[in-house]
């Protein structure tokens, strides 16, 4: 079971994400890869296929990625939130993810939100990797407005039901936001090799953009935890599991 060294610690604590290589091997990532290639793409719009498949939840509760995340969360159960495979292949326009931090998306009480997102190809800037705004998750939960359609990016809108602990309910939009007064000078983007991975905080600002490259297809792996005891508030992915 791996953990992060005190400096990767420290650098976690400091920039709100770190980035840790080799938590799979490149015949694990292989392996799962060749898998998703088998299922149905609708598969994918599911977030909670590591109840249901035993692939899925291997990836999830890996011991590399499970041992991390106690330690960063500080507990004995990680509880995964819900899980996304996600493939963009080159020149595909609009296929971006636009800068977001992830409690606008997923509100908890209290908020120990963090994510590990799994390179399961190489991946850069180039092929529509990961980037992040190193220190954001500082400030905590910066203003946002409805993002628009850009080359990178895609608007998308959805209504989730909420659920609060008394269980009263309401219902809740959400859209692709867009973070407002970002300097975007400071958005880095990162070089994740398959089988290395992101591990993140809920307030960290991160994204990704279009695929440019020519043939390279990108493809990652990522999983939201929360401690134990955290209460998760949209009704979809409430029914959190632990990740041992």
């Amino acid at each position: 079971m791996m953990t992060l060294t005190q400096e990767q610690l420290n650098h976690y604590r400091s920039h709100g994400f770190v980035v840790v290589p080799n938590i799979l091997t490149r015949q694990e990532a292989d392996e799962f890869v060749k898998y998703e290639a088998s299922q149905d793409p609708d598969w994918r719009n599911h977030l909670d296929n590591h109840k249901r498949d035993t692939h899925w939840a291997a990836v999830a509760k890996h011991p590399n990625i499970v041992g991390i995340a106690r330690q960063i969360l500080n507990t004995k159960k990680p509880m995964i939130v819900q899980t996304m495979y996600l493939e963009k292949r080159p020149a595909e326009p609009g296929k971006g993810t636009a800068l977001h931090q992830d409690s606008h998306y997923l509100p908890n009480e209290p908020n120990t939100l963090m994510a590990c997102w799994l390179a399961m190809s190489d991946t850069d800037g180039e092929n529509g990797g990961l980037c992040v705004v190193p220190g954001s998750h500082q400030r905590g939960l910066y203003p946002t407005h409805k993002a628009t359609n850009s080359k990178d990016h895609q608007v998308w809108e959805s209504e989730h039901l909420m659920r609060d602990r008394g269980g009263k309910e309401w219902k809740q939009k959400f859209f692709s936001f867009e973070i407002e007064g970002l300097d975007l000078s400071t958005v880095r983007n990162l070089e994740v090799p398959q089988g290395s991975g992101v591990f993140f905080s809920s307030h960290t600002i991160h994204g990704s953009y279009g695929n440019r490259s020519a043939n390279r297809v990108r493809r990652a792996f990522a999983t939201h935890f929360v401690a134990e005891g955290t209460w998760v508030f949209r009704a979809d992915v409430q029914d959190v599991v632990p990740a041992v």
